[in-house]
């Protein structure tokens, strides 16, 4: 029998994977807080995803974050399911449990609001309007947080407006939507402006939604963090608005994940921020 107790792995599933910032985000916490442990980036086929999600436990691994295109697969694949997984209809974290089952999670909103609140930190859900670009997996964490933080009234507009719909005949009266074409005009009055598309992102189409109608002192907030300063945080930031970029998420919604597998709450850091930019 060996004297060395297994030392727990976690890791990030997805399709592609190469381009993660995680392992480099869990890197320095391990190293930050002298704990023991690994993760590592497993890029795995859909038709897969399964049997590698049931395999994992006998090799060590205590969980793992669950990326693009894996979401909404890893919860119906899931054992249990967290009240917040079910409601936003996709997972991001699975804890392996010892009993054997798939524990399923979601913490980006989590990470969305945790990073609004640290770099808005005047931020304020109740304090007017909302508006969210996208109607996809990312969009529907944040709605369910902003209307659990007490926005009064979300705006959704979403280039296939069907999607944007389907959320509003999901989460209620206080979603409303508007038509692509006039997703310039939500913004107006709005005190809270999220991108959750890929809109902006390196290698992806531009973000081109007029955004005169921006109210100065509004908090703007883009989830994409590559570019970090979008042209969409740019533009808010030229009309007098506080903007947060999309890393802050990143490294928020990884702080619960990393304290069940491996037992310490670590925090989000100007030193880890650098760490991630510079992997």
């Amino acid at each position: 029998m060996s004297d060395h107790p297994r030392i727990p792995i976690a890791g990030v599933i997805g399709s592609p994977i190469a381009h993660s910032r995680s392992p480099a985000l869990f890197r320095h916490w391990f190293q930050q807080y002298g704990v023991r442990g690994h993760y590592v980036p497993l890029d795995v086929a859909p038709d897969d995803l399964e049997t590698v999600l049931r395999t994992l436990p006998k090799a060590g691994f205590v969980g793992v974050n669950v990326t693009i295109p894996h979401k909404i697969r890893a919860l119906e694949i899931a054992d249990v399911i967290s009240d917040r997984a079910a409601l936003i209809g996709a997972a991001n974290t699975l804890i392996f449990r010892q009993d054997g089952k798939i524990h399923a999670d979601n913490t980006d909103g989590y990470g969305f609001i945790s990073n609004l609140k640290q770099y808005a930190p005047g931020w304020n859900a109740s304090s007017g309007s909302a508006a969210v670009f996208g109607a996809g997996g990312a969009a529907r964490a944040i709605v369910a947080s902003l209307l659990e933080t007490g926005a009064p009234e979300i705006r959704i507009s979403n280039r296939t407006r069907a999607r944007a719909d389907a959320l509003r005949a999901e989460f209620g009266a206080r979603i409303v939507v508007y038509d692509w074409v006039q997703a310039g005009n939500m913004i107006e009055g709005a005190t809270t402006i999220v991108n959750t598309t890929s809109l902006g992102m390196t290698g992806k189409q531009e973000f081109r939604v007029p955004l005169d109608a921006l109210t100065p002192g509004a908090t703007c907030c883009d989830l994409v963090y590559t570019p970090l300063k979008t042209k969409f945080l740019t533009e808010a930031e030229d009309a007098g608005c506080t903007i947060v970029d999309g890393l802050g998420m990143l490294l928020h919604q990884a702080v619960p994940g990393f304290e069940r597998w491996f037992g310490h709450r670590p925090e989000v850091t100007d030193g880890l921020r650098e760490a991630v930019l510079n992997a």
